[in-house]
């Protein structure tokens, strides 16, 4: 199964489960309430996303004058793909790592870290942002958007049932009062689970996307290498709401030696980077 294939059919899946359980617990519209007031947030969220990612990560913008590389390889990248330039932010951090946001390519920020200009070379550096690019071309941000509504929707649904009494089963309080406690729990954690999922794909998909953008796979494998080295040895203070934004997540912490554990990995927002690395070095091998 492709990434895209994997994102469609687990947003399906959100999709199916949210109207499901709505349908059996409220029969008479009571959680349309709920799920409009899910999706004016997360609309807010999705055209504000920019700014508040930019605030939370106390991001400041730079010229060309200041950042001549970054500008040169992104306008190197924007040309070839025929998209606007985004606009051009530094963090100021140690650790090496990148974000993109914005609702479209009109609307596209790209920030860096002083580390990871530090850290990279050209060609690393350019596997990077072609990453980056390709979470803005891929409409990623839409995705996620998508993908919190829905599960917001799914805890807004979960309340609603525990504070209604559970709904249509009002003929069986003590069942309905258990099922609606069963609910407020299952039901945000199961859409966690499959935004998380969603999250890993589009990573996944963005690093294929960005090494096909510049032709450098085992580039970006390198710059990812480097990248998940430093989130290892240099702590990085980010607002956890936007954590998930960034190549590699600057709140991990250093990897455990061996093989991840299922359940880590299932609540993981990033593949793992040996997974990551490896999709990279078979591209390299297939000529893509």
């Amino acid at each position: 199964m492709t990434n895209g294939v994997k994102t469609v059919f687990l947003l399906s899946l959100m999709s199916a489960l949210v109207w499901a359980v709505a349908v059996y617990l409220f029969p008479d519209g009571g959680f349309v309430i709920g799920l409009v007031l899910a999706a004016l947030l997360n609309l807010g969220a999705y055209f504000f996303s920019d700014k508040l990612a930019l605030a939370a990560s106390r991001a400041q913008p730079v010229s060309e004058q200041e950042l001549p590389e970054v500008y040169a390889i992104m306008r190197g990248l924007t040309e070839k793909l025929k998209i606007p330039m985004p606009r051009i932010y530094v963090i100021d951090a140690p650790q090496p790592n990148a974000f993109a946001t914005g609702r479209n390519p009109k609307h596209a920020v790209v920030a860096v870290t002083t580390g990871i200009l530090g850290t990279l070379n050209r060609d690393e550096l350019e596997g990077v942002l072609a990453h980056e690019l390709a979470h803005v071309t891929n409409r990623d941000i839409l995705i996620s958007s998508i993908a919190a509504m829905l599960g917001a929707a799914l805890s807004i649904l979960a309340r609603m049932s525990l504070y209604s009494g559970g709904g249509r089963r009002r003929d069986n309080n003590g069942g309905a009062a258990i099922l609606a406690l069963v609910g407020m729990l299952v039901g945000p954690l199961l859409a966690s689970l499959l935004r998380f999922a969603i999250s890993r794909s589009r990573e996944f998909q963005a690093d294929e996307s960005g090494a096909r953008y510049t032709g450098k796979p085992l580039a970006l494998a390198s710059a990812l290498r480097k990248i998940a080295g430093g989130v290892d040895t240099q702590p990085m203070r980010v607002n956890e709401a936007v954590a998930t934004m960034y190549i590699e997540n600057p709140l991990r912490g250093p990897r455990r030696r061996g093989p991840r554990p299922a359940v880590r990995k299932l609540f993981s927002t990033h593949p793992p980077m040996e997974e990551r690395v490896q999709l990279l070095e078979q591209m390299a091998r297939q000529g893509r």
